[in-house]
C-alpha cells in the first residue's frame, strides 16, 4: 500500500494506493444482459443526477479492479443515496460513492467508487475484494491488466490480511 497527497478543497487528505487487476464483471452496467434489457448505469445516472451526483461526464460502464487478498467497507461515503427507485426489476437499492483516482500506464483518471450496498442487492453477490470504479474511458485497458486505485481512508476501510491487527 502507498499514500498519496491531494488537495481538495483547501484539505489535505491522504489516500491510500492500492494496487489491482482489471477482472471481468457481470456485464451489466455498461451493456443489456440477460439481467436488464439496457445498461444499468445508464438507467441510474438520471437518479443519481437528481440527488447530486452527476455521473454524465464519466464513461457507461466499471471497472471491477480485483485488489485481493486486500477488502474494502465503505464506511463514511461522500454520497450515499438510500434505496433508489430506479428499475421495476427489483426492489430499491442503495448506493454509496466515494471519489477515486485510478492509475494505469502513467497517466491518473479521476473517477467514483461506484458501492450498491450487498444487503439491498440480491441480485448479485458482490465480492469484498472487487472496487467497482466509474471513470472516463481508459484507451487500450483490458482484463488482466494491472492498475492502481488510490481511495480516501477517510471514506473507504481497508482491510489487509497482511497487516497484524
Amino acid at each position: 500500500m502507498k499514500e498519496s497527497k491531494e488537495k481538495k478543497n483547501s484539505v489535505h487528505h491522504s489516500w491510500v494506493c492500492l494496487e489491482g487487476i482489471l477482472v471481468q464483471g457481470h456485464r451489466v452496467a455498461s451493456r443489456p444482459s440477460k439481467d436488464y434489457p439496457y445498461s444499468s448505469l445508464e438507467k441510474q445516472k438520471p437518479y443519481f443526477k437528481n440527488l447530486g451526483l452527476d455521473l454524465y461526464p464519466y464513461y457507461n460502464g466499471t471497472l471491477n479492479i480485483s485488489i485481493a487478498p486486500v477488502e474494502f467497507e465503505m464506511t463514511h461515503p461522500e454520497f450515499r443515496f438510500d434505496l433508489v427507485e430506479w428499475t421495476d426489476l427489483h426492489p430499491p437499492e442503495t448506493f454509496s460513492f466515494s471519489r477515486c483516482r485510478v492509475r494505469y500506464k502513467e497517466i491518473s483518471y479521476e473517477g467514483w467508487v461506484y458501492y450498491p450496498h450487498p444487503e439491498t442487492k440480491k441480485t448479485h453477490f458482490q465480492n469484498p475484494s472487487l472496487v467497482e470504479v466509474i471513470t472516463h474511458e481508459i484507451p487500450g485497458i483490458d482484463y488482466g491488466d494491472r492498475l492502481e486505485v488510490e481511495m480516501n481512508p477517510g471514506e473507504i476501510t481497508i482491510l489487509d490480511p497482511n497487516i497484524a491487527k
